[in-house]
C-alpha cells in the first residue's frame, strides 16, 4: 500500500513538473505584455512578517487626485505571481487598482506551506493594508478573486476581515473535507496532484507533510484531527461570520471539477445570506477559467468583472436582477437561469433497485471515473465522459440496474440519491457508485458518481446507505437509459475492502432501494 500511494505521488510530481513548464511558457506573452504596461512589483510583510511577492497595476489615469476600488488575487496552488497579469491589466483598465500575491511558502515567498491556515487569512489582511497605505485604492470598496487556492483564501478571508465587500470564488472550496474527504473516502488521485504540486513549487512545513502521510495511510486514529484541521480552513466553517459582514459572493465551478467537486460549492450557496450567484459549467478543476488567464474571451472572468463593477462600482449593469444560479449543461449550449438552487431540480424520478445482489470486492469492474484532470477535461471539449459497456461489466464485482428507456429526453439537474440496504461481510469497506447513460447498444456514458466507506460496522448485519452523487447537468438522449452501477474500486479513490469481502444490496418491502435522479421541468 505504501509502495503504491509512493509511486502515485511521483507520478503526480513528474505530471505538476510538465504542466508548470508548459503553464510557464505560456505566461511569457501575458507576462512579457503587462511588463509594458505600469506593472510594479514589490515585497510586502505577510503575518509574522514573512515576505510576499507581490504584482500592483493601477489605472493609467492614476494622478493622486482620486481613489479606485482594490482588487487583491491571492495565487492558486502552485502557480506563480504572474498567474493573473493579463486579467490585472483587463481590471486595471477598467478602473481598478489591482494587487496578485503569491501565496506564502510557494515560488519566492517566504514561509511554509499553510493550506489556508490562518497565517494566509492574516496575509490576506496584511496585503489590504499595505495597498490601501501605498496605493490610490478606496478603503470602502475592497474585494478579493482568486482561483482554486486563491478562491479559498478570498473566502476566509472575506469571513475575517469585515472590508472586503465583494468576493468572486472561481474552481475553489468552501469545504475541504467535504472535497477530498467526501463519503468518509480518500480521493487520492486529487490529494497526490496537490501534493505533487507543492513538491515541486513550494515548501510543506512538518505539519502539512504529517497531514498528507495520515491521509494517504488511512490513519483511523488520526480521522478526528484531519477533520478539524480541514473544517478550520474551511469558509463553511465560517459562513456566519460572512453573512455578517455582508460581503457580495460570486461562487463559480465546474461539474467536473476532480478536487472541489460542485456539491460542496452548492451546499455553501445554500447558507449564504448576502448577495449571492453560483455558476457551474462543464469541465475540471480550473479549465472553465483558463483562457481568461491568458488574456482571452472567457464567461467566468467576465462575470466576475460584471460582480465587482455592480458590488464596488455601483454599476447598473443587471447582474443583481439576473437569476442567481446559473448552470450550463454538459450536452447542450446556451445557459439557464433558477432563482435557487433547490429550483435547479424541478421533479425527481426514481429508479428502483430491486432484489438482492451480491457482489465481491477488491477488483476493479470496468467502471469507474475515469482520471483526475484528463476525464472531465475529455468531456469539456468533446463530450467524451469515461464509457463502460453495460453487457460486459462482470456481474461478480458490479452490481447493475437499469431503468426502461426514456421516450423523451430527460434533463438530469442537480444532486442524484442512492438509498440502498447494505449487508457485508466485513466490519469496514467502500462502495463507488456511478450513473451511466446507456444507448441503444448497452454502451454507458458516465453521468455521475461518488465513492463511500464505512468502518466498524457488524459483519452480516445490514445497515441503510443513503449518498449523495456528485452533482451534474447532463441531457439524457430520448432511447436511452439510465443505469446505476455500484463496484468497489476505483483508482480516483482509496478503498477500504479487506480480502475476500462481499456486499449484498437488498430492497425490504418496507424500506425499497432506489437511485433518486434529479431532473429540470420540462
Amino acid at each position: 500500500m505504501g509502495n503504491r500511494r509512493q509511486a502515485l505521488r511521483t507520478t503526480a510530481v513528474g505530471t505538476v513538473s510538465a504542466m508548470l513548464i508548459t503553464g510557464g511558457v505560456l505566461g511569457l506573452a501575458p507576462a512579457a505584455q503587462a511588463a509594458h504596461s505600469g506593472v510594479r512589483f514589490v515585497d510586502i510583510a505577510g503575518e509574522g512578517g514573512t515576505p510576499l511577492k507581490a504584482n500592483v497595476v493601477t489605472p493609467a489615469d492614476a494622478d493622486g487626485s482620486r481613489s479606485y476600488p482594490l482588487i487583491v488575487l491571492p495565487t492558486s496552488w502552485g502557480l506563480p505571481q504572474a498567474e493573473y497579469l493579463a486579467q490585472a491589466q483587463k481590471l486595471a483598465d477598467s478602473g481598478y487598482v489591482v494587487l496578485t500575491y503569491n501565496v506564502r511558502g510557494f515560488w519566492q515567498s517566504g514561509g511554509e506551506i499553510e493550506v489556508a491556515g490562518p497565517p494566509d487569512t492574516a496575509d490576506a489582511s496584511k496585503v489590504i493594508d499595505w495597498a490601501l497605505a501605498n496605493t490610490p485604492a478606496d478603503p470602502e470598496r475592497v474585494g478579493m478573486a482568486g482561483v482554486s487556492y486563491g478562491a479559498g483564501i478570498s473566502l476566509l478571508a472575506a469571513a475575517h476581515d469585515r472590508r472586503i465587500k465583494a468576493v468572486a470564488a472561481l474552481s475553489g472550496w468552501a469545504d475541504l473535507i467535504g472535497s477530498i474527504y467526501s463519503g468518509r473516502t480518500q480521493h487520492v488521485q486529487a490529494a497526490a496532484l496537490l501534493d505533487g504540486a507543492a513538491t515541486v513549487t513550494g515548501r510543506e512545513g512538518p505539519e502539512v507533510r504529517q497531514v498528507f502521510d495520515d491521509f494517504y495511510a488511512s490513519n483511523l486514529a488520526k480521522e478526528p484531527e484531519l477533520v478539524a484541521w480541514g473544517k478550520k480552513r474551511s469558509a463553511d466553517t465560517y459562513v456566519d461570520d460572512l453573512n455578517k459582514n455582508g460581503a457580495a459572493v460570486m461562487l463559480a465551478n465546474a461539474w467536473g471539477d476532480s478536487i472541489f467537486p460542485a456539491n460542496q460549492y452548492a451546499d455553501f450557496y445554500q447558507r449564504l445570506t448576502g448577495p449571492k450567484r453560483l455558476e457551474l459549467r462543464p469541465g475540471d478543476h480550473a479549465t472553465a477559467e483558463l483562457t481568461g488567464l491568458f488574456g482571452l474571451p472567457n464567461d467566468v472572468w467576465t462575470d466576475t468583472g460584471r460582480w465587482f463593477d455592480h458590488y464596488l462600482k455601483g454599476a447598473d449593469n443587471g447582474i443583481d436582477r439576473e437569476q442567481p444560479v446559473q448552470l450550463k449543461s454538459r450536452t447542450t449550449e446556451g445557459y439557464e437561469g433558477y432563482p435557487d438552487w433547490k429550483s435547479v431540480a424541478a421533479t425527481r424520478r426514481k429508479i428502483a433497485l430491486a432484489g438482492s445482489t451480491t457482489i465481491h470486492a477488491n477488483v476493479d469492474s470496468g467502471a469507474d471515473g475515469g482520471v483526475v484532470f484528463l476525464s472531465s477535461i475529455l468531456d469539456q471539449v468533446a463530450q467524451l465522459p469515461p464509457i463502460a459497456s453495460m453487457p460486459l461489466l462482470p456481474r461478480r464485482w458490479a452490481a447493475v440496474w437499469q431503468s426502461e428507456k426514456y421516450a423523451s429526453v430527460q434533463q438530469v439537474r442537480g444532486t442524484a440519491q442512492l438509498h440502498t440496504t447494505l449487508t457485508p461481510t466485513k466490519e469496514s469497506g467502500t462502495l463507488v457508485a456511478y450513473l451511466y447513460d446507456v444507448g441503444p447498444l448497452g454502451l454507458g456514458k458516465l453521468v455521475t458518481h461518488a465513492p463511500y466507506t464505512w468502518h466498524g460496522r457488524t459483519p452480516g448485519q445490514s445497515f441503510d446507505v443513503d449518498l449523495d452523487l456528485f452533482s451534474t447537468a447532463y441531457d439524457v438522449p430520448a432511447g436511452h437509459r439510465l443505469a446505476l452501477v455500484v463496484d468497489t474500486v476505483d483508482p480516483l479513490y482509496i478503498e477500504h475492502n479487506p480480502p475476500g469481502a462481499q456486499l449484498t444490496f437488498s430492497s425490504p418491502a418496507e424500506d425499497p432501494s432506489y437511485v433518486s435522479v434529479p431532473l429540470r421541468e420540462q
